[in-house]
């Protein structure tokens, strides 16, 4: 790893520990410093680290030792220089891995809190690290071996045991470099065989005078030897070399004894029971006193796991689905696998030894040289996507990444998975248009508003320009039904030109043009090339016209939804766009039958809402005109939906003279409800004319009606009455008595112009149970006192307490006291309930002063003729402590 600068960046708490921990080993840091003594990067260690960066695929690979500093004794990286690099513990992750005597394993340097803090990592060179220790003779750790790499990566347990395995060849390999050191001072094969105990080596001794071959136990036993069997000569080591082997390792043997020189040599061990074994030997011919070679003495090393490592590696090349291929530094192939040459078209035989471009010109100048020219000259890996042309005529996802001084590339064509994510891509477009006019139409009822809304996301995405048009009904031509109600152009400047196409073209229309192709019933209508003309509309300001927006294509789709034409959409696109693909078609295909739809929505919402205004307001009644009581009511539908809704008001005289009043909201909001609402209003009427009750008991009967008659339904209420007993007449007053059945509570304004909220105690909704106890409720009502009756659409909101809906209609009304009660009411629709969600009734009752005429806009009197002057001694029932209203005055 790069070691950061020191001083940059102060060492975490955990660098600090894991650095006190290994000082604190005085045995530890000692058996280090006797390994530190070798020649640092060492042909054999140097070796095994390149083995290790290459069996895991990393750029980056060291061996370090840990004395009171840590000590780069063999690197394979980018960068050179590597090798003998000093750094302080705490300035690395190997001292971690030295502290605890684990493997640490890190996929993201930046999310594993272990090491995001540390001085080591700072650089942002290490973005996963893997190191496991090195063991000595005594199984101290005196360092570590490690891998790294920029990008983040997930090790697998493989890459783990691998690394583990050439930690303990490196560690052998130490140990054989310091004992080397050490043969000038002690006696070398008592050396070797303490290095055989302590570290797993074999040792060897020949004395060529009398041919006695001298092995320690740990050869004995690799040979499939023991102290009986083996003979102590020349013969016994070859004769359990492999046959093809007994050849190079002889002429070795003879060329160190030639020379008094260095013998080295790598070869298999055929044992009896036909298991092969790999050692790697190394030694020394020692001269007598003649200077001529008089014994050889060396180690031996078991090198058969690494050789599994190495043919591991080559089968799971040749094995793997994905393509591979190495370049030497001279831009030559050096290694092909077998998906390489299945996906190359070429053999390993043609490409090995070749130059990548002159076998590839086609890859010069392009992502391809560029890419692998910037790994060879920055060792960092590159991930790219490009495409080779004929022969191979493919795309390829490449990951080429430092190698052996080369370049190595992985890679996998994708053209395929190209061709599916375009499709893929196609796709997703669709849905996203689909989604965005699924948006626009989901709440616009005007079929206008509704294509106005839909063309933006047509041009440009879709088409150059576009024409909407609506269809109406009628037994007419089409072409006097027909009208474009929008345009778009993609072109400011054009946009004008196509106002003018639009304001006639539907009189110019020829019988074979597009559209009345489509009005004949055609599913689509396509057109390529520019229009001559006559083709789709006469000649004159039209075709003109046309031909200054320059269509290419030009198709035309109809609007159906529900096995209705409700209009058409026409689309153009110039020369520099190109034809309409058949994904685009399927795109307008499905567009056009979700705007069709919408627009039959829209047609049978406008019938469906003129209904549903009609029959709601046929279940209100007119309003009666008692003596000096001005009675005023609104209606006003929900703000949108064609709902018919369960809100009423009502008001009629009783055969006692009083006054009753009626509000109501029935649950639901359909055609059941609004049957509901006209069968709860007509029982209650009749009820209340049946028999002279107060107002609970008339809503405890409608319970009983509303159950015996199965209506079914839930509704909220108030009934109230106006009475005038003597006591109150005498003093020009009159009595509110009403019961309220789960109702908003009615509002007063007195007099004074103050408002009241008539919070009382609620009973249950009506048609809940069949017996209910309710209850009566009364208030003085002085003239000029003004009573109102509302349903919740008033003052309900989404997401908003109720409380804070009453308070605002307290305040509006108190502030429109004085106005005139039509004008009170129609302010209070305006200003609270222009834009409700539910439908909304309200009754408002002003009571006038009786000593005066009756005001001219409370209107005529209008009363039943026979209402009798007093209630009838039949009905024992009527109210107690008071006297009916009076009928009305001569005066009016």
């Amino acid at each position: 790893m790069q070691e950061p600068v020191a001083g940059a960046h102060e060492a975490s708490a955990a660098d600090t520990a894991a650095a006190r921990r290994l000082t604190a080993d005085v045995a530890r840091t000692a058996a280090a410093r006797r390994m530190l003594r070798a020649e640092a990067g060492g042909g054999a260690l140097q070796a095994l680290v390149e083995l290790a960066g290459r069996l895991l695929g990393t750029p980056s690979a060291e061996v370090s030792l840990l004395t009171d500093e840590r000590v780069v004794v063999g690197a394979v990286d980018p960068r050179p220089g590597r090798v003998g690099t000093r750094t302080s513990l705490e300035e690395s992750l190997c001292a971690r891995v030295g502290a605890v005597g684990e493997r640490l394993v890190v996929a993201d340097v930046s999310a594993d809190d272990r090491v995001a803090a540390s001085a080591a990592v700072a650089d942002g060179r290490v973005g996963a690290y893997l190191g496991v220790p090195l063991r000595g003779d005594d199984r101290r750790v005196v360092g570590a071996l490690c891998v790294y790499q920029p990008a983040p990566r997930a090790w697998t347990a493989q890459d783990v045991a691998t690394l583990e395995h050439l930690a303990g060849a490196a560690a052998t390999q130490l140990e054989v470099d310091a004992l080397d050191r050490e043969y000038a001072r002690v006696d070398r094969l008592a050396l070797l065989d303490a290095a055989a105990h302590a570290a797993g080596l074999g040792t060897f001794q020949w004395d060529l005078a009398t041919g006695a071959l001298h092995w320690d136990a740990s050869l004995l036993e690799v040979f499939a030897y023991d102290s009986a069997s083996f003979g102590g000569t020349i013969d016994a080591f070859t004769a359990r070399l492999h046959p093809d082997d007994v050849a190079p390792v002889s002429a070795a043997l003879d060329a160190a004894v030639a020379a008094c020189g260095v013998y080295e040599a790598e070869f298999r061990v055929l044992r009896p029971d036909g298991t092969l074994r790999w050692l790697n030997a190394r030694g020394r011919a020692l001269a007598g006193p003649s200077g001529r070679a008089e014994q050889v003495i060396g180690v031996t090393t078991d090198t058969t796991a690494l050789r599994a490592g190495e043919e591991r590696v080559q089968q799971i090349l040749e094995d793997m689905t994905v393509a591979y291929f190495w370049l030497d530094p001279r831009w030559r192939f050096g290694y092909v696998n077998a998906e390489a040459e299945r996906i190359l078209g070429s053999t390993r035989e043609r490409l090995l030894g070749g130059d990548v471009w002159e076998l590839f010109p086609a890859a010069v100048g392009t992502d391809f040289e560029s890419s692998y020219r910037a790994v060879a000259a920055t060792g960092e890996p590159v991930v790219f996507d490009a495409y080779y042309p004929a022969p191979l005529d493919a795309w390829y996802e490449v990951r080429a990444v430092p190698e052996r001084g080369g370049v190595a590339a992985y890679f996998t064509d994708v053209t395929e998975r190209r061709r599916a994510l375009e499709l893929a891509q196609q796709a997703r477009a669709r849905s996203e248009l689909l989604a965005a006019v699924a948006a626009e139409l989901v709440e616009v009822l005007d079929p206008v508003q509704a294509l106005e809304a839909v063309l933006p996301h047509l041009v440009p995405a879709v088409a150059d320009f576009a024409i909407a048009s609506l269809l109406d009904e009628g037994h007419g031509g089409w072409q006097q039904r027909l009208h474009d109600v929008a345009a778009r152009h993609a072109d400011p400047r054009l946009q004008p030109v196509l106002d003018d196409y639009r304001a006639v073209r539907v009189p110019a229309l020829t019988r074979t043009s597009l559209v009345a192709q489509v009005m004949a019933g055609g599913p689509q209508a396509l057109r390529t090339g520019l229009p001559a003309p006559g083709d789709l509309v006469q000649e004159g300001p039209a075709h003109e016209l046309l031909t200054r927006l320059a269509p290419e294509a030009v198709v035309v789709l109809p609007l159906r939804g529900r096995g209705h034409t409700r209009g058409l959409l026409t689309l153009g696109r110039t020369a520099a766009r190109g034809p309409f693909t058949e994904a685009d078609l399927t795109a307008l295909r499905e567009v056009g039958a979700q705007v069709g739809l919408a627009l039959d929505n829209a047609h049978l919402h406008a019938a469906r809402r003129d209904l549903a205004e009609e029959l709601q307001r046929s279940l209100l009644t007119e309003l009666p005109e008692p003596d000096h009581l001005h009675l005023v009511a609104r209606y006003v539908p929900a703000a949108t939906g064609a709902q018919i809704g369960g809100d009423w008001y009502d008001a009629f005289l009783v055969r006692d003279g009083r006054t009753c009043l009626v509000i109501g909201d029935v649950t639901g909001h359909d055609l059941r409800a609004a049957v509901s609402m006209a069968q709860i209003r007509n029982v209650l009427r009749g009820g209340a004319h049946a028999v002279v009750r107060t107002p609970a008991q008339i809503l405890a009967s409608l319970d009983w009606a509303i159950h015996d008659l199965a209506v079914g339904a839930i509704s909220t209420g108030i009934l109230a009455t106006v009475e005038q007993p003597a006591d109150l007449a005498a003093q020009g007053l009159r009595l509110l008595r009403w019961s309220n059945a789960g109702h908003l509570p009615p509002l007063l304004l007195h007099p004074d112009g103050t408002a009241e909220l008539l919070t009382r105690p609620a009973d249950l909704l009506l048609g809940l149970r069949a017996h209910n106890e309710r209850h009566d409720h009364t208030v003085e009502i002085r003239p000029g006192s003004t009573l109102l009756l509302y349903t919740d659409g008033l003052v309900e909101r989404r997401g908003e307490r109720l409380s804070v809906g009453l308070e605002r209609l307290r305040a509006a009304a108190e502030a429109l006291a004085a106005s005139p009660l039509e004008e009170l009411c129609d302010r209070l629709i305006a200003d609270l309930a222009s834009s409700s969600e539910d439908d909304v009734a309200l009754l408002a009752v002003r009571a006038h002063p009786e000593d005066r005429p009756r005001p001219a806009e409370a209107g005529p009197r209008r009363t039943p003729a026979d209402l009798a002057a007093d209630a009838s001694p039949l009905l024992p029932d009527a109210p107690t402590g008071g006297t009916p209203d009076r009928r009305p005055s001569a005066d009016g």
